[in-house]
């Protein structure tokens, strides 16, 4: 079974190829996803698979029956872009002005469709149901994974396996983390409220700017020396705005940040200390300020004997030449909720481009894959659902026997 489905993927890679940089090339931001979804959908309801719609919002699950009895395994994978001008100088560059797919989402949709349509070809010999779940908006909080949960995606779901294609790493590699893999990522917003003047009198005004230097100063201290050393955690202020001409003193100052944790009470503690410091600051020079914290993803957490039985299962893929365990990454993932209702994994495919020392990072204008990365995608997606399925289908006779 697993030899025959390898094989007709490596048939099928070029069509991957294909549906990827269409995708590429018509880029939707996250919630605004209505024609990748419908392409989506078109792709299964033309080979005969069941399929459902609008599942969440843009969301699609595609469902494929086996003809032997079995478990229930999804596979997922998002299909958002981001706000970002594509730079690349590449034939399937986006069309879209100031969108692209700067993640891989373009690729792991192609995967996934390939991946299901082979699989509904071979449904006579597989054991169980597979389900496909096509994520919309993965890359903005609150996301596409939990309105898709909520909506009823996960009903009757045994095990889950995503993974993401990781353009830093070459091709070839897996990488894996059992327990947490990816942080919780929350953002907050601070207003400070001063009193604004001349750039020549600052002792007649409540200088924003000063005091919103101050925060930020304070700020780095949390992670330093407030945080035990042993729980991970980033407190960033990624943006600083009080625009004024040049001899103004700024009545206001906005600052915006991030903070990724992987200890939920970490995360209480800081969310709690950024407002302790902002309080003070604000309090000793008698101004006032407004502070938003926002809950975004919680922490990926990948489950052992799932991640256990993807290590040994990728090892059958003869493309995968080196399978590692990655460190902790303190970016953010949605599938966090999903493992957070059934068991399973997510792990990372190595795409890096070739002919390349140093790739572009992910978000950035340049960003690329390897396009031989989907096909070690598609295949790993196949070997952990085969493994699982034969490990389960294997238990459940010895226990009938």
């Amino acid at each position: 079974m697993l030899n025959e489905l390898y094989q007709k993927l490596e048939e099928r890679w070029i069509e991957m190829v294909e549906i990827r940089r269409f995708l590429h090339q018509h880029p939707e931001l996250s919630f605004q996803e209505k024609n990748t979804a419908a392409y989506i959908a078109e792709y299964y309801k033309s080979i005969g698979v069941t399929v459902k719609e609008h599942v969440g919002g843009n969301g699609v699950v595609a469902r494929i029956e086996g003809a032997l009895p079995g478990k229930t395994v999804a596979l997922r994978a998002d299909f958002d872009a981001l706000p970002i001008q594509d730079e690349k100088d590449v034939e399937y560059r986006s069309t879209v002005p100031g969108v692209m797919h700067a993640c891989g989402h373009d690729g792991h949709t192609a995967t996934l469709l390939v991946l299901g349509k082979t699989l509904h070809e071979m449904r006579s010999k597989l054991y169980g149901t597979v389900v496909l779940i096509h994520q919309h908006a993965e890359e903005y909080a609150p996301g596409g994974a939990k309105p898709m949960i909520e909506a009823g995606c996960l009903d009757g779901v045994d095990v889950i396996f995503g993974t993401h294609l990781w353009s830093s790493e070459p091709l070839g590699k897996v990488l894996y983390r059992t327990g947490p893999i990816m942080a919780a990522a929350d953002r907050f917003e601070i207003v400070i409220k001063g009193s604004g003047g001349h750039g020549a009198q600052p002792h007649k005004t409540k200088d924003s700017i000063v005091i919103g230097a101050q925060v930020v100063s304070e700020l780095q201290q949390i992670v330093s020396r407030r945080v035990n050393p042993i729980d991970p955690a980033v407190v960033t202020i990624g943006s600083f705005m009080a625009d004024n001409a040049f001899n103004v003193i700024a009545d206001s100052a906005k600052l915006i940040g991030t903070v990724r944790t992987f200890n939920p009470e970490v995360r209480d503690f800081i969310e709690e200390e950024i407002e302790q410091i902002l309080k003070g600051a604000c309090l000793s020079a008698r101004c006032e300020y407004k502070y938003v914290y926002e809950r975004g993803y919680p922490a990926v957490v990948n489950h052992a004997e799932e991640t256990d039985l993807l290590i040994q299962s990728v090892d059958k893929v003869d493309e995968v030449h080196r399978v590692e365990e990655i460190e902790m990454q303190m970016g953010g993932e949605d599938f966090s909720h999903y493992l957070e209702h059934v068991k399973g994994t997510f792990f990372f495919t190595g795409a890096k481009p070739e002919n390349v020392e140093v790739a572009f990072p992910h978000h950035h204008p340049k960003f690329d894959i390897n396009e031989k990365a989907l096909l070690i995608a598609a295949k790993s997606l196949a070997s952990a659902t085969i493994e699982y399925q034969q490990r389960h289908s294997a238990t459940e006779t010895t226990l009938t026997n």
